[in-house]
């Protein structure tokens, strides 16, 4: 490690959610590291202001923020920046403070400033020392200044990374008014027109859209391909409404127009629908309020690895490196060129002002793209008539395992994508032992109408994995109902019975069919992928249940000890105590042993002594079978009596339960459209695969079912591999009590 610094850290622009959570992995992370830190209040005004908008923060200085929406520094768009008087005397307040690593969390703007003022600085300090404003020995002490950008937008309109900070809770926020807005919108059979952020970038209109199964979306990137678009949109839901829909929801983003560059506003649409479809249609622009409110889960996760990783870059930093923005690609975080990021992000805007949308689709993502071929289908009133040119197949579509929240959504896409091209899609009820009783049933456009939204199961699961006579009995019903290819959205105990309908192809021919499975656990324990559905939700719901159990502490001296689900994987359990800034993680992956549990209570009285009012450990369910929570909780509470007193929160099935995140709702629909191309191109092969799907490091893989036990530790029912205990390291750091301790 480099020597000690002293680095500046600054929020500006528009605020997002997770932006606290950065903040605080910056200062914290910086303090254990040996450097100083300095928040600069109402971002780059305070910078130019300087004085008592320059202040020190300790260890304590962002304690308990994480949960708090917006940005407890400030921030402010300054006129005063933008000139070279301004920026001069940004530098002398950062060479007075004697400031030379600078940590920018905002938008391209100010990331283009950050870039600007770095370029400047070596003649900005040239004047300074020319006017006596600084010495010549301050001038020499400060011959650069390290810049690293955290890109803050709920937009998420930012090049080179995945998600910027604030665009998954926006996302929530959208899709939690849109669900309600769809239940009332169902009761009257009426239209509404709901308007999200996005001047420039259509990520939170086409993604709420795709999640929440909306009828129709304008976005800027790619405006109606027809002149008479609003005839269309109007003939789209009416078919709706004849096939069968009670509701209808369009959802544009504020920069939507038309091709030819002009405005449509919700006005613009409203008036078109309620002229063409001779009905009231009802607006609702939702404004500030995606920007607002508590984080979710994933952005205080994003927020506080990318804090973290903006400071080792700065210590790392040479003098001639050029400053860098740290984003996410692939669930890896990752050093990108700033100026190239910007120019990059501005590539597409330009592209939207010339209206080269072909060129500005290009520049956006894969998922992107992949997510807007795929709502162009989600979006249909039927699907298009089958070609009889073509061979079409009967493929059966089913849960099993655990319920997990977003299994309905992928049964939903895997329906209604099948269906558009031809294919006869079956849908299985009760999981494997469904499956052996015959309870298969054809499934048509609208059987899983409004299923996008909703959790639980509602094909039902099971736990049943399937022995002797359970395999006949599934024989037979492939046979009876002529099933090509089976689809399998489920969790440990699917993939076990599908990896035993594989070893037994030799005794049952029906089993020689391609098969796939999609990861559906909130427990995150299936080999051959990073992510499974509904992972993301429980852990939202943990991290509101553990935001609950807080609040009820702070007028005591109190800790609790929250057990978490996930069996023997500690997913959730690490995941958690990052969203939540616990003090300690039990994961059953690292074991507890006694001497810990001695080390935490010292740990816990010496923090209540020194003014602590709240303590939070959490523990995976599995952690240990002797070192029980209510043996945790009583051993904390004997040796701290006197000091602070100790309360259990088992949180239990509420963590399966509730209506999918907004991540989990688009990772189904993209997952089931995957696996259903599996499944086709098997089927058109004649080939007959058994695989389990996912991402890793990015990269879609269809595993072999056969490798299924080569991937996994059998007994404790998880991959040998998991990626996310590389991040320990992190929520140890940021746990402790203070620089240096623990």
């Amino acid at each position: 490690m480099t020597a000690a610094k002293r680095i500046g850290v600054l929020t500006s622009g528009g605020d997002a959610q997770g932006m606290n959570a950065a903040l605080r992995a910056v200062v914290r992370t910086a303090l254990d590291k040996g450097a100083e830190v300095f928040a600069i209040t109402e971002g780059y005004q305070g910078l130019v202001e300087g004085g008592e908008r320059i202040r020190p923060m300790n260890w304590d200085s962002v304690g308990g923020i994480m949960h708090l929406g917006g940005t407890i520094i400030g921030t402010a768009r300054s006129e005063a920046f933008l000139t070279r008087d301004g920026r001069r005397a940004a530098a002398r307040n950062l060479i007075v403070n004697g400031i030379d690593g600078l940590v920018v969390i905002g938008g391209d703007g100010s990331l283009t400033g950050a870039h600007v003022f770095r370029q400047e600085w070596p003649s900005l300090i040239a004047e300074l020392a020319e006017r006596g404003e600084i010495s010549a020995e301050q001038a020499a002490a400060h011959p650069h200044l390290g810049i690293v950008g955290l890109v803050g937008s709920i937009d998420n309109d930012f090049s080179g990374t995945d998600m910027t900070i604030g665009a998954d809770t926006a996302l929530h926020r959208i899709v939690e008014a849109v669900d309600a807005i769809t239940s009332t919108a169902a009761s009257h059979q009426r239209t509404f027109v709901v308007k999200v952020m996005g001047r420039n970038c259509g990520y939170l209109a086409l993604m709420s859209a795709l999640a929440c199964g909306a009828d129709w979306v304008l976005i800027p990137e790619s405006p109606p391909d027809v002149d008479n678009w609003e005839d269309v949109m109007a003939e789209r839901l009416r078919a709706g409404r004849r096939a069968g829909r009670r509701d209808s929801i369009v959802i544009l983003a504020e920069g939507a127009h038309d091709r030819h560059g002009k405005y449509i506003g919700s006005g613009d649409v409203q008036k078109a629908l309620e002229e063409r479809m001779g009905e009231e249609v009802r607006v609702t622009v939702l404004g500030h309020v995606q920007r607002g409110g508590r984080p979710s889960a994933y952005d205080r996760i994003l927020g506080t690895l990318l804090g973290y990783e903006a400071v080792i870059t700065l210590l790392e930093a040479r003098p001639e490196d050029e400053p860098v923005v740290i984003g996410i690609r692939n669930n890896r975080l990752t050093r990108l060129p700033l100026m190239e990021s910007v120019e990059r992000t501005r590539a597409v805007a330009e592209a939207i002002a010339a209206r080269d949308y072909e060129k500005a689709m290009s520049l956006r993502s894969s998922s992107f793209k992949d997510a807007f071929s795929t709502l162009k289908t989600m979006v249909r009133a039927l699907p298009h008539p089958p070609d009889p040119a073509r061979k079409h197949f009967r493929i059966a579509v089913m849960n099993a395992g655990a319920p997990a929240p977003g299994m309905n959504t992928a049964v939903r896409a895997a329906i209604r994508l099948g269906l558009d091209r031809g294919h006869v899609m079956l849908g299985v009820r009760n999981g494997f032992e469904g499956l052996a009783k015959g309870e298969v049933e054809e499934m048509n456009w609208m059987s899983a109408s409004g299923w996008a939204a909703r959790g639980g199961s509602l094909l039902g699961t099971s736990r049943v994995v399937p022995q002797g006579p359970d395999l006949y009995a599934i024989a037979r019903t492939i046979e009876t109902h002529h099933i090509d290819a089976l689809m399998v959205i489920g969790g440990w105990n699917g993939y076990e019975a599908v990896h035993i309908m594989t070893e037994n192809r030799p005794n049952f021919p029906a089993f020689n069919l391609p098969i796939i499975c999609l990861p559906a656990s909130i427990n995150n324990n299936l080999p051959g992928s990073e992510l499974s559905i509904g992972a993301d939700t429980a852990l939202n719901s943990i991290v509101d249940a553990v935001d609950k159990i807080k609040q009820s502490a702070v007028a005591t001296r109190r800790c609790f000890v929250v057990e978490v689900m996930g069996h023997w994987c500690g997913y959730l359990a690490l995941m958690s105590g990052l969203a939540t800034g616990a003090e300690r993680v039990y994961l059953h992956e690292e074991g507890v042993t006694l001497k810990d549990l001695a080390l935490d209570v010292e740990n816990l009285k010496r923090g209540f002594e020194s003014g602590k009012r709240l303590g939070l450990m959490i523990r995976n369910e599995y952690a240990n079978p002797v070192y029980t929570t209510q043996f945790m909780c009583a051993l904390f509470a004997e040796e701290g009596r006197g000091v602070f007193d100790v309360r259990p929160a088992i949180l239990g099935h509420l963590q399966q339960g509730g209506d999918p995140s907004p991540f989990d709702r688009i990772q189904a629909t993209r997952l089931a459209r995957l696996c259903l191309e599996f499944l086709i191109e098997q089927c058109e092969q004649g080939g007959s695969q058994s695989a389990f799907i996912g991402f890793q490091q990015g990269q879609l893989k269809y595993n072999d079912m056969r490798d299924f036990e080569r991937m996994i530790d059998a007994e404790f029912q998880r991959p040998k591999e998991q990626w996310w205990l590389g991040l320990k390291e992190v929520a140890a750091l940021l746990a402790k009590l203070g620089p240096g301790a623990g």
